[in-house]
């Protein structure tokens, strides 16, 4: 990734979260699922305000191989501010100490899995949720962050532009494909039940769909496998028909949304997180194909049925923008560009 890409990055997080960080003053937060997509993104810029504001913060991180991800990612992972657990987020060993925060962003959100293990799936996001919670209980946290998705909803019906936190939508429990989505409603209702039982303060954010450096280009992300058939000099290839509406949030606005919801959202609450601008599958192939030089054909394999109602992943943030003053700020076309700069980089 391009240094100074990353560096306007993370500018642009710490002018936005200026405010927030005092509360992390020479905190101790707990991360797991710091080595994914959400993870990288909350690691750069925990660490650019502890070095900016010198918070004297620190973060512990759960993984399962550290080794693996101190050569992956060494300007992360060796940071003095950063200690990496080794342990599988279903069973980990407690670590000693006290920590003030617990930001739980693991999931293996794999489609692949979903489709061939669900039950593995759904065993790893509620038993490591239920383990997450028992560890604040034990170190009293001061606050709990689920990340959660916009799967909880289960099909968007396709005359619901915009998906918002009180649709009582569910998937269906019959179809094993929905062992995600499940999964990632019993974990919000863990999150109830320990804050009703424990008192454990936790902040739910049922997140969409998202675009920025660290995403993954090939597994079943569309604007990732796009962006990975531009950069491979085309075609781009839509499998479907390419009608489906979706919205992308750029990563440092993601990563603006989390830390905020972390230390400003209501305990209790669930927000929606992700871009409320929507564009089609096809739209949004046009758009990275737009964003290189060279001219990339976009390739469009099914055939659109009149008779279908729309397909639409779009989230109501509303909630968001009006109680904790949140906004897109990095627009979808600039967004896929950083995207590419990033990965060219």
């Amino acid at each position: 990734m391009k240094q100074n890409l990353l560096s306007t990055d993370l500018h642009h997080i710490l002018d936005h979260t200026r405010d927030l960080w005092e509360d992390l003053r020479g905190a101790h937060i707990f991360i797991t699922g710091g080595t994914g997509f959400f993870g990288c993104w909350l690691l750069e810029s925990f660490i650019f305000a502890n070095q900016q504001l010198d918070l004297k913060a620190s973060a512990s991180v759960l993984t399962r191989n550290p080794d693996s991800v101190k050569q992956k990612l060494p300007h992360l992972m060796l940071n003095p501010a950063i200690t990496l657990i080794e342990g599988n987020v279903q069973n980990f060993e407690f670590p000693k100490g006290e920590y003030s925060h617990i930001i739980h962003a693991a999931t293996d959100a794999s489609a692949k899995l979903n489709n061939e293990n669900p039950l593995l799936m759904l065993n790893t996001i509620v038993e490591g949720t239920r383990h997450t919670l028992e560890f604040a209980v034990q170190c009293k946290v001061e606050k709990f962050l689920l990340v959660s998705s916009g799967a909880v909803y289960g099909k968007q019906p396709g005359d619901m532009t915009h998906i918002s936190e009180d649709y009582p939508g569910a998937p269906d429990s019959l179809d094993p494909k929905s062992a995600y989505g499940i999964g990632k409603r019993t974990a919000e209702q863990l999150c109830v039940l320990y804050e009703k039982q424990y008192g454990v303060s936790s902040t739910i954010a049922r997140c969409f769909a998202f675009v920025g450096p660290y995403l993954p280009l090939d597994i079943h992300f569309a604007i990732g496998n796009f962006i990975r058939d531009a950069m491979n000099g085309g075609p781009i290839i839509i499998k479907g028909d390419g009608t489906p509406h979706r919205s992308y949030l750029y990563a440092a606005d993601l990563a603006i949304w989390l830390w905020t919801i972390l230390l400003r959202g209501m305990p209790g609450r669930v927000y929606n997180v992700g871009s409320d601008e929507d564009v089609t599958i096809a739209e949004t192939a046009q758009m990275v194909a737009r964003s290189l030089s060279l001219e990339i054909n976009v390739d469009v394999q099914g055939s659109a049925n009149p008779f279908k109602l729309v397909e639409r992943y779009v989230p109501n943030v509303q909630r968001a923008k009006s109680e904790l003053n949140l906004q897109v700020r990095i627009g979808l076309k600039d967004a896929v560009q950083r995207t590419l700069n990033g990965y060219r980089g």
